[in-house]
């Protein structure tokens, strides 16, 4: 096939003129996939069926995929809609997990990290420099010095500089936003930046490219058995409430926080628990923190991270139990001054509720031990063979998906008929990754070619990678595509164009939240854009006036409820105002009645 004489690197499929496509090309995740998944999941046998659509599961469908074997993934409500969107943001190998002996974890981290980073996907994970500002003289510079020597050789090779040690007026003019009296030095080391909901969605469309049937708004309400075996679920579409079955040789819950609910329709004991732990940020202006690197710092119970967002910073987080809506974790006012107070322990000018653009909460799926305190909770997973057919899979850190995944179709392999060959993901790639490093150094010369300034062909690059000429190719003869969304300028119309048309979204929820983060990055929480969102995707979903109306006043309905929760002194008040929102999915079972 030939290729773009502009851009060699460029995939175009099947062109029209001016080298852009008419068609969207493989792991395409919009309305005719959906559609086209609910009759294969009636009427194929799969090898293997993953049930959620976080990025452990995502993972696991690729990793499925990839050896060869047929597999389907359903998710009850978005891609990356629970964990996997709510994170600190980064592919990292946990460098506080040294001080707790974890070894292991964070030598197979560090591996993952760099695979990410040089290979997997280039064009969604990137290096990011940190500075540790030190606070003990004599004692602590050598004991971090080893801690980061550690971290530096631990994972083999790396894309990344190693440590660097600073004085009191280094660290200063690298950090002029830190109070002098916080540090007696520095040191700064290499981690690395993920936008996790875009990579967790990323990894899905890998999985669809290789044939993986990825179905969201689609909920499991029970099991299927034969004797003691189970072989395959009960579905039901939360769009509508159409329901069905699916059938697959080994049944795969990647639930994240929800393994025991799911693990309780099957009726089988499960082989462990999972504790939700929540954790909060906040997002402030880039110009409210002045400094050249990302900042982690140490607290009395945990770590606290600040890092560059675009134009803004993350500020988190918190870690204390959870015991309430798993879907909708909501953040109080205790825990945004807690991390307001702890921040402004070592800033210059101190940050206020005023600065805040937005806020997040989210749940980490902790296995359950003995020690109450959340936050020395083990990260390593666990993996079980629950009942014949039914393998179970819990725990981990975001970093080690692709290792979770391998763990669990290695466990899955027994109740597959045919051979399964060896997990190969870390050979395989995400979408956009092919070509990346060669369009960057085209970013000039595709700005021209599109008509948009460099700075935009950046964003898009880190966005979509290899994938940006299929995203601008849907702005063909509508150049106002290629404008700014008004009230969300860091964004282009046509990328929501995008989300609804090839990667799933199905609400303005996952359009405003996941495939873009104007949710946590504007201070209306993307409630002033949402009605022209709605009026973009509404020719790709299929929405009438009624809908638009529908959507866009659910939508804003969840920001007062989450603004409003986030005054609320405790979690149960928090709770109980962000849980009465509306829920775009109308026909959700929360809870899944356990007779069914």
């Amino acid at each position: 096939m030939s290729q773009t004489p502009e851009f060699p690197f460029l995939h175009p499929g099947e062109l029209v003129a001016g080298g852009k496509r008419d068609r969207l090309g493989p792991g395409d995740l919009g309305p005719e996939h959906r559609r086209t998944a609910w009759e294969r999941l009636g009427k194929d046998q799969f090898d293997v069926l993953v049930v959620g659509g976080g990025v452990v599961g995502a993972g696991i469908a690729l990793d499925a995929a990839t050896r060869g074997l047929s597999v389907a993934l359903v998710e009850a409500r978005d891609l990356a809609s629970g964990t996997s969107s709510r994170s600190s943001k980064m592919f990292h190998g946990g460098l506080r997990y040294l001080e707790q002996l974890e070894f292991g974890l964070v030598r197979e981290a560090l591996k993952e990290r760099e695979l990410a980073l040089s290979t997997l996907a280039p064009h969604l994970v990137k290096p990011l420099r940190f500075l540790y500002p030190l606070t003990h003289r004599v004692w602590e510079r050598p004991y971090v010095a080893a801690g980061l020597t550690l971290y530096d050789t631990m994972g083999g090779s790396k894309s990344v500089p190693g440590q660097h040690h600073l004085t009191r007026h280094g660290a200063m003019r690298l950090a002029p936003g830190l109070r002098r009296d916080s540090m007696i030095g520095g040191v700064t080391y290499y981690d690395t930046v993920v936008d996790d909901a875009r990579h967790t969605m990323t990894v899905a469309r890998t999985a669809a490219h290789y044939g993986a049937v990825i179905r969201t708004s689609t909920q499991v309400v029970g099991f299927l058995r034969e004797a003691d075996r189970v072989v395959g679920v009960k579905l039901r579409d939360t769009e509508d409430g159409r329901t069905g079955e699916a059938r697959a040789n080994v049944v795969i819950n990647a639930t994240g926080v929800w393994t025991d609910e799911v693990q309780s329709l099957s009726r089988q004991r499960g082989r462990f628990h999972v504790r939700a732990s929540k954790g909060v940020h906040i997002v402030v202006p880039r110009d409210r923190i002045v400094s050249d690197a990302a900042i982690i710092l140490r607290t009395t119970t945990s770590v606290l991270f600040i890092i560059p967002w675009g134009a803004h910073w993350i500020v988190g987080t918190t870690d204390t139990d959870w015991n309430l809506d798993l879907a909708h974790p909501a953040a109080t006012k205790a825990d945004i001054d807690y991390l307001l107070d702890r921040v402004n322990e070592v800033l210059v000018t101190p940050l206020t509720h005023a600065d805040i653009d937005g806020v997040y909460a989210g749940l980490r799926p902790l296995l359950a031990g003995e020690n109450d305190d959340t936050s020395k909770l083990s990260r390593e997973h666990a993996v079980a063979r629950v009942a014949p057919g039914l393998v179970s899979i819990a725990g981990g850190k975001y970093t080690t998906y692709r290792v979770m995944a391998a763990d669990a179709m290695d466990e899955a392999a027994q109740d597959i008929p045919a051979r399964v060959s060896p997990s190969i993901t870390e050979k395989v790639a995400l979408l956009g990754a092919d070509g990346y490093f060669a369009l960057v150094n085209q970013t000039v010369q595709l700005a021209e070619h599109y008509g948009i300034h460099p700075y935009r062909m950046t964003h898009l690059l880190d966005r979509y990678g290899s994938l940006v000429d299929e995203v601008l190719a849907m702005a063909a003869g509508k150049p106002e595509l290629l404008q700014p969304i008004t009230d969300a300028p860091a964004y282009l119309q046509v990328e929501v164009v995008y989300a609804a048309a090839a990667e799933g979204a199905l609400h303005l929820d996952d359009i405003l939240a996941r495939r873009t983060r104007i949710s946590i990055e504007y201070s209306d929480r993307g409630a002033n854009c949402a009605e022209q969102v709605a009026h973009l995707v509404a020719p790709v979903l299929g929405w009438d006036a009624e809908d638009i109306d529908r959507e866009v006043s659910t939508y804003q309905a969840r920001v007062r409820a989450e603004i409003e929760s986030q005054t609320q002194p405790d979690d149960t008040s928090a709770d109980a105002l962000r849980a009465a929102a509306p829920e775009p999915r109308p026909q959700l079972l929360e809870p899944v009645p356990q007779d069914r």
